[in-house]
């Protein structure tokens, strides 16, 4: 399963959860503790703005974030939770969940993991820019895309509720 939250619910949520495995997604300067029961290998720390068009001082995020995450999401042997964060838990964790649970289950209908992703957070409005790289990285044929696309942005939020998606 995948816990998708903010990083002011990341301690928590790793607590709750039991989870080994941990991704978190800031801009630079944004200080992450990495929780004690999440070893070094088991955290990917990605570097990237929530920017879906370049901007000067900014990190868009690009194709070696993206294969980063799935190489990542890849090693995940399933036992345990991961837990996907982002500053808000609303961007680029939800749309890193999205792009994982893909990758995971590959016969899966894009747009049903998009309906199932509205329906569990209302707030969810994912990185267009990530789904697009990864939409071209998994061969999806813009099938990713428009499933965002059609879900719209998500319903406004300081802070994302907390989720979990299944694969």
């Amino acid at each position: 399963m995948i816990h998708v939250c903010s990083l002011a619910k990341m301690p928590e949520t790793v607590a709750k959860t039991g989870a080994e495995r941990l991704l978190s997604l800031l801009a630079a300067g944004t200080e992450v503790v990495r929780p004690a029961s999440i070893t070094r290998e088991n955290h990917l720390h990605l570097v990237m703005h929530d920017i879906a068009i370049a901007q000067d001082g900014m990190t868009m995020p690009g194709e070696a974030h993206v294969r980063n995450l799935l190489d990542f999401a890849r090693r995940w042997d399933r036992a345990k939770p991961l837990v996907v964060h982002c500053y808000a838990g609303i961007s680029r964790s939800t749309a890193s969940a999205y792009i994982i649970a893909a990758a995971l289950a590959p016969k899966r209908d894009e747009a049903e993991l998009a309906q199932t992703l509205r329906a569990l957070s209302p707030s969810a409005t994912p990185n267009p820019r990530l789904i697009a790289v990864a939409d071209m990285l998994l061969d999806r044929k813009g099938r990713m895309v428009e499933a965002i696309e059609a879900i719209g942005r998500g319903a406004d939020a300081f802070e994302g509720k907390p989720f979990v998606l299944k694969i």
